[in-house]
């Protein structure tokens, strides 16, 4: 699937989808079925079970390259948490410069 601007915010129960306020994943993205609560943890919370649903998901890759391309620093997209999306653009970045 590929992302396309959506019309506006998303809103899932009284909060913003901040996954999906800019851009609109299929009606299948897991994450636009859930609490995003789960993916954007208060400090010390768990990832653990929104890792979990992103590895089920249809659109995780796109979903990954949307946040790497984009610079999210916080929560989890595409299955991968802040430092592990850190790891892909150095080891990229090295790849480009090599």
């Amino acid at each position: 699937g590929t992302a396309t601007p959506a019309p506006g915010p998303i809103r899932t129960g009284s909060r913003c989808c901040r996954r999906l306020l800019q851009y609109r994943y299929p009606d299948d993205a897991l994450c636009a079925q859930t609490d995003p609560e789960l993916f954007h943890p208060e400090k010390g919370g768990t990832t653990a079970y929104a890792k979990r649903i992103c590895l089920a998901c249809e659109v995780r890759i796109e979903c990954l390259e949307h946040a790497l391309a984009n610079g999210e620093l916080h929560g989890v997209w595409g299955g991968m948490g802040p430092d592990q999306r850190k790891a892909i653009r150095r080891a990229r970045d090295r790849r480009r410069t090599a």
